[in-house]
């Protein structure tokens, strides 16, 4: 309906009629997530075709962390059958480091002060959890550390490697490091396996600024990237269309605030085709892909200067500031 041109209201209005508002809104949310990334890679969203059935509810803390799947403890939860109300009970295994947040969360949810979001998948015969945990616990129970340096890193993601530069307070490079996985754009490659290579490729380089004084990691906000550009190479739009980057800048986000990085996201605009780009190219020696890193590490001490700035003026009772 979604890729159809059907207005929001009247999706809504179809689907509470059959499910409750929960059930509905997360249905709705999710098809708009996907017909989204398919006009994103250019496809027709009118030939999206669902290959495994899965089950989603987002979360409530009303309603004792989820209304529709409820996790009763660590081995249990209950999924209500949307169509009579009633509960199905399943038994459910976690990895042991796991236990301890969960069974914060489960205590938490009944006391209603935490939601989380559910997806149910169903795959090879199998039935998968997938639970959206709030992302303070998640650091409560899982933080690497605090990091306290005075350097910042920037980071460039792309289908086949990560860049980073580290730059000191004054914009000078100190480090650069690149990650490759380039068999992940190969035809026929595993995307399960293609998925955790990049993101063990940006952990590796994760853990590495912590260990290198830095104390600020700076990602380009690629979400805001509307529309992927092809070209003429067959080579180069599979390694377009391979490019989960959601994925892979929300892992980095949750990894950075593990290691207790400050995060920032940059527009990404101008950091891969530009004349300051290719000016830093030109001056330092640099590949496209390690200018794009430096120029993403550039504009986030640009703007902690920035935000420094704007404190430290309000903190002397500015009478412009209010």
């Amino acid at each position: 309906m979604i890729a159809k041109g059907v207005d929001k209201n009247s999706i809504l209005r179809e689907l509470r009629g059959m499910l409750n508002k929960a059930y509905a809104d997360s249905a709705y949310k999710v098809a708009r997530v996907i017909v989204e990334g398919c006009l994103f890679n250019g496809c027709n969203p009118l030939h999206i075709e669902v290959r495994r059935p899965f089950i989603v509810s987002e979360g409530e803390s009303s309603r004792l962390g989820n209304r529709n799947v409820r996790l009763e403890d660590t081995g249990l939860i209950k999924v209500k059958y949307p169509y009579d109300g009633s509960w199905i009970t399943l038994r459910t295994e976690f990895g042991q480091k796991y236990l301890p947040l969960l069974r914060e969360l489960v205590d938490l949810a009944r006391q209603r002060e935490v939601s989380y979001g559910a997806r149910i998948v169903f795959r090879g015969g199998s039935i998968y959890l997938h639970l959206s945990i709030p992302i303070k616990l998640y650091l409560k129970h899982f933080r690497k550390g605090e990091a306290e340096g005075g350097f910042v890193g920037g980071f460039d993601l792309n289908s086949d490697r990560v860049n980073l530069v580290i730059i000191d307070g004054h914009g000078r490079i100190v480090d650069t490091r690149t990650a490759w996985f380039t068999e992940t754009t190969s035809h026929g490659f595993p995307r399960n396996r293609a998925r955790a290579l990049r993101l063990r490729a940006l952990a590796k380089l994760l853990k590495y600024c912590y260990t290198h004084n830095v104390g600020v990691v700076v990602f380009e906000n690629l979400p805001l990237i509307k529309r992927r550009r092809f070209t003429r190479s067959r080579v180069g739009n599979r390694k377009i269309t391979r490019f989960a980057k959601r994925q892979l800048i929300q892992y980095g986000i949750v990894m950075a605030l593990k290691y207790g990085f400050k995060t920032l996201l940059t527009n990404p605009r101008g950091t891969t085709n530009s004349k300051e780009h290719n000016e830093l190219m030109r001056r330092y020696g640099l590949d496209r892909h390690t200018a794009s890193a430096y120029l993403t590490a550039l504009r986030g001490l640009k703007a902690l200067i920035n935000m420094y700035t704007t404190n430290n003026h309000k903190n002397q009772n500015c009478p412009n500031c209010g």
